[in-house]
């Protein structure tokens, strides 16, 4: 089930689900609502958005009643979260999943929302969208690929391909807007070749970790899978991560993986990552690509769970193709 595109004139809808939106500058949340308004939207927020208690988050009635609210108003058509943060699956057992499945709207962000985003997918089939929070939109400069792929992704109705960026930044940009640092990007690291085609799923993948064994948890059946973690994972702890959901009883039905760039805190080196894929003899026969364009490093793509890809890795290089 897909939402429908989102338009010059829609509503879009702000709300926080893990940490407050107070969390986020003024001048960024300024930034960030005059992008989206150059592009045609209309910018709200929900009721308890800027609302924050002693953990900069909000309690759980109050972001329950600001999703559904959201997913209710027949003006929202499309709802962006404000930031990430460590809880938003306190709220897997009280979201209503008839509500959004009677009213499917484009739903966006990444990091520890991927827990939100993966379960309504299981539950209610509707395709949701790994990409950037509301405060992602308020960064001054590096932010035209991540626009882009936005665009390709919740705008326009083509399918389109995932290329490499021309550069990266692992800044704390947040913090300092004005001495950004840009790296030439090599492109995508081939680990294992192959061609595979399947469905999309994936986000943070110690966030994704948390679903295992519950209902919300989603198939991994004829998947592309993409994956990604933040400066907190090292090669130990990813290592782990990714072979406890390796053994997920249809973890057999991954067809490819693909892995987004690490940030230089995680001490996650090339070669390091290789021996680790290297030692997953569930992985051995299907092709898995890293340094993606693709979570906590930037810029990166907007990836559509749910969504039909086609990865093919061969002779050294990497192609991915995404049905929009």
């Amino acid at each position: 089930m897909k939402p429908s595109r989102l338009q010059a004139g829609d509503e879009i809808r702000i709300i926080a689900p893990s940490r407050s939106l107070a969390i986020v500058k003024g001048e960024q949340r300024r930034l960030a609502e005059e992008r989206l308004t150059e592009l045609g939207f209309k910018v709200s927020y929900g009721k308890t958005a800027l609302f924050h208690d002693d953990f900069f988050s909000n309690s759980i009635d109050d972001r329950i009643e600001d999703l559904h609210d959201a997913f209710s108003d027949r003006n929202v058509k499309g709802i962006f979260t404000a930031i990430g943060g460590y809880n938003a699956n306190q709220l897997l057992r009280y979201i209503d999943y008839d509500l959004i499945e009677r009213n499917p709207k484009v739903l966006m962000g990444y990091s520890d929302i991927t827990s939100i985003l993966l379960a309504i997918h299981k539950k209610t089939g509707l395709t949701t969208y790994t990409g950037p929070h509301f405060s992602t939109f308020g960064m001054k400069a590096g932010l035209e690929y991540t626009m882009e792929h936005f665009k390709k992704a919740v705008i326009e109705h083509e399918g389109f391909h995932l290329a490499p960026s021309e550069t990266w930044s692992d800044d704390s940009w947040h913090l300092e807007q004005d001495d950004r640092t840009f790296h030439p990007n090599e492109g995508y690291m081939v680990i294992q070749e192959g061609e595979a085609a399947g469905t999309i799923i994936g986000g943070n993948l110690c966030t994704l970790n948390l679903l295992q064994g519950t209902e919300f948890m989603p198939s991994l059946e004829n998947r592309i899978l993409f994956i990604e973690d933040d400066e907190e994972s090292h090669p130990f702890s990813f290592d782990r991560d990714l072979q406890s959901l390796l053994h997920q009883p249809d973890a057999g039905g991954i067809k490819g993986i693909v892995i987004g760039r690490f940030q230089k805190e995680s001490g996650m080196t090339d070669y390091a990552l290789q021996e680790i894929i290297s030692t997953k003899q569930e992985l051995k026969d299907i092709p898995v690509i890293a340094n993606a364009n693709f979570g906590h490093v930037h810029p990166f793509v907007t990836v559509p769970n749910g969504s039909k890809a086609v990865l093919s890795v061969k002779n050294g290089k990497a192609m991915i193709d995404i049905q929009s």
